[in-house]
């Protein structure tokens, strides 16, 4: 695979290790698998912690009489601490972050446990926002340090990394249903222990990751780095938009509607998981393939294949609808590696920032929409909405091409 055309390396040969290969700031280009695959864990039992909120909301709009606008509402609470992501990248990129990685799943797990015992909409509300603080913390710094520990094969990292999340928002549903269940709403807090548990293993795992060279020069000032950003930011925040009503409609809502529909509650989040489960294999699939055929490519195919999909989904009935969630979920998905690998190329000497700027977009941007898509969802009905989202997906599409450097992305090409 051909590396950066600004990538200097050498042969060093450590007596303890074997071969490496050293960029010219001493940090290893080789592809750590184990460690790569530690992150990628510890990012599946966060987000599946984090992935309890949609499949919560049947559950909550009756328990404390919510509209759609307003449960809704609820995701821009988790999503909103996300606006301090760059402040927590840029101090990823100067410092060791990696105990932020450590403890992040295992204080998320606390308090999406909580929220099936919370009395009120507040109690909820404050919940969530301490679960967007943790996991703003998580995402600034985790996609970086899997970045670096993956070397030259940037691509396959990032498809690694999202693995892990895809697979945590998979059996998220099927977690928590079990759990109610089970235990009855009101036993969930048990299932805080599984953190407690997580975080125990990823310190016995993560606690010897060499830290990332510091970048301190004057030349990656936070002011001097965010304003080159802009270019990219631009069209990426379009893109964001388009992806984020798309996400709106296929997973925080999808539960929602089916059972509006008269689905049960295992059905709809059976559904979600065929969704995310095959988004699992998108998203290992993405990266690896963006990095032979190059990045715009994938993201395209994706635009233009998804929106068909989702009035197909909403044409269909019995189990064709778990083939078409199936295939949402692979093409649709698949595209979230391969915009981070597109960033962290774009600023290598700032992957923790830009990374963390994308992620606060990303989260920020999916919120606000995800609110939206709720007040449409209530002035015309989910079926409408989720019309509408799949227009505004197919509309993004020209905002691939005014990505810069997108055609020539392919590193490994």
């Amino acid at each position: 695979m051909a590396t950066s055309p600004t990538l200097i390396t050498q042969e060093v040969h450590i007596p303890a290790t074997g071969s490496r290969v050293i960029d010219k700031t001493g940090n290893d280009q080789r592809f750590q698998a184990s460690r790569v695959l530690t992150m990628a864990s510890a990012h599946g039992l966060h987000d599946m912690f984090r992935g309890f909120l949609p499949p919560l909301l049947p559950v909550l709009i009756p328990k404390l009489s919510l509209s759609n606008a307003r449960a809704g509402l609820l995701t821009v609470f988790m999503e909103g601490p996300s606006l301090i992501q760059p402040l927590i990248g840029h101090l990823a990129d100067r410092a060791s972050l990696r105990y932020v990685v450590i403890l992040a799943p295992g204080v998320t797990a606390t308090l999406m446990s909580l929220l099936g015992v919370a009395p009120s909409y507040a109690a909820v509300v404050l919940l969530l926002i301490a679960t967007g603080i943790s996991s703003a913390a998580f995402h600034a710094v985790g996609p970086a340090m899997a970045g670096h520990l993956s070397g030259r094969h940037l691509g396959r990292g990032m498809s690694l990394w999202m693995v892990g999340s895809e697979f945590g928002r998979a059996i998220a549903p099927m977690v928590i249903i079990g759990a109610i269940q089970l235990f009855t709403l009101e036993g969930t807090p048990w299932l805080m222990v599984a953190g407690f548990l997580g975080t125990g293993i990823l310190y016995l795992g993560l606690k010897d990751v060499p830290e990332r060279t510091p970048n301190t020069t004057e030349t990656v000032l936070w002011r001097k780095a965010l304003g080159g950003m802009g270019p990219m930011m631009i069209p990426l925040t379009g893109l964001i938009i388009a992806r984020s009503f798309m996400k709106a409609a296929m997973t925080t809502y999808l539960p929602t509607l089916l059972s509006e529909e008269g689905a049960t509650l295992w059905v709809a989040a059976i559904s979600l998981t065929v969704l995310e489960g095959a988004g699992t294999v998108g998203t290992l699939l993405g990266g690896p393939l963006s990095d032979h055929v190059g990045r715009h490519r994938v993201l395209m195919f994706s635009m233009l294949t998804v929106p068909g999909l989702m009035f197909a989904f909403l044409a269909v009935a019995g189990w064709i609808r778990f083939v078409v969630l199936a295939l949402i979920g692979l093409i649709a998905l698949a595209t979230t590696p391969v915009t981070m690998a597109l960033v962290q190329e774009a600023f290598p000497e700032n992957p923790a920032l830009a990374n963390s700027l994308y992620g606060a977009t990303a989260f920020v941007m999916s919120s606000v929409v995800t609110v939206a898509f709720g007040v449409i969802g209530d002035l015309v009905g989910l079926r409408q909405a989720f019309a509408i989202s799949a227009l505004v997906y197919l509309i993004g599409t020209p905002l691939v091409l005014l990505l810069p450097g997108v055609k020539t992305a392919a590193a490994g090409a």
